[in-house]
């Protein structure tokens, strides 16, 4: 875990395709953000499309959540069953989609294994991290 807090912020609207190009490049709308979709609906029968917001992390990391109040019931291949907020969710399927991603080669993986690592120090500062580790380990 880092010395200091991780810091998110909201990526403005208008910024959404800038920071996501600037990040991943085409590798954001060819194959990121589909995976993200997909894994969502895989891991919890309560999603079914929506908003999602995307959040800058201060240490470099990146994640998009679905704008939602409802809980999400979650059941994982490893055997985990929860629930976990809008939020949680999204770092869940984030981390999922860039632990998949990462095993490639090429810098896209590689780009994904440091986004993975960035998200997970931050995730382990979350509300619902006992939640998230349990559905993602």
């Amino acid at each position: 875990m880092s010395l200091s807090k991780i810091k998110c912020t909201p990526v403005a609207t208008a910024n959404r395709v800038s920071v996501t190009q600037a990040l991943f490049g085409l590798y954001f709308p060819m194959k990121l953000e589909p995976l993200v979709f997909t894994l969502a609906g895989h891991l919890s029968d309560d999603y079914n499309g929506g908003y999602w917001e995307f959040y800058s992390l201060s240490n470099g990391g990146f994640y998009m959540a679905p704008t939602s109040d409802k809980l999400f019931s979650v059941c994982c291949d490893n055997g985990y069953e929860g629930t976990l907020s809008g939020d949680a969710l999204g770092i869940a399927v984030c981390l999922y989609a860039y632990s998949h991603l990462s095993f490639a080669d090429g810098e896209f993986a590689e780009n994904c294994a440091e986004h993975f690592h960035w998200l997970r120090e931050f995730m382990l500062d979350h509300a619902e991290s006992g939640a998230i580790l349990g559905a993602i380990d």
